[in-house]
């Protein structure tokens, strides 16, 4: 069972749902006058940015992009590749990025870049997970829902070799999951 190989439970289903409807009330009130694209990073976004936007009050667009740094392993690679972009101009528009966790930054950070460059009027972050503890490079998410320690941590979303992104909470991969597989 995946349950087994969690060490520690960091976020539970009822935090997550706590956080969602924080978010998503911060973000009614910050763009009411606005109809902001929301960009999901996937895959790991797509459990988050279903229940954050049940409790954003607004006309939206919804647009999703391949992202990736990590290419499997545990940490990512520095490398930023996109495979899916966006269908959606992004000239003048309020872009609000969806993201499950900022850990390097180094994802974000080429993005935010990506989009100014495209035209965007502005650019924002709202995270699940916020892991500062990881940064390779400086940045602050705009919306964070939870900062958690610098652990390799998977479920609602996040993964483990494409593995444990269905668990409905955030949880502690335990080491010898991966450990073996990492040398």
């Amino acid at each position: 069972m995946m349950k087994d190989d969690i060490e520690e439970i960091l976020v539970s289903e009822t935090q997550i749902r706590e956080i969602c409807i924080q978010l998503g009330a911060q973000i009614t009130h910050d763009y009411q006058d606005k109809k902001p694209l929301l960009i999901g990073l996937l895959k790991g976004c797509i459990p988050f940015m279903s229940d954050l936007v049940k409790h954003i009050d607004l006309y939206v667009d919804m647009e999703y992009l391949s992202v990736s740094s990590y290419h499997g392993g545990i940490a990512s690679t520095g490398d930023v590749k996109i495979t899916k972009d966006s269908d959606i101009s992004l000239k003048n528009r309020d872009i609000l990025i969806i993201e499950d966790i900022v850990d390097t930054a180094n994802t974000i950070t080429t993005m935010l870049e990506v989009f100014k460059n495209r035209g965007a009027n502005s650019v924002k972050v709202v995270t699940l997970l916020d892991k500062p503890g990881g940064r390779l490079k400086p940045y602050t998410p705009d919306y964070i829902g939870t900062t958690i320690p610098n652990q390799f941590v998977v479920g609602y979303g996040l993964d483990y070799n494409e593995l444990y992104r269905n668990l409905p909470y955030v949880g502690i991969l335990k080491k010898a999951v991966y450990s073996n597989k990492e040398s």
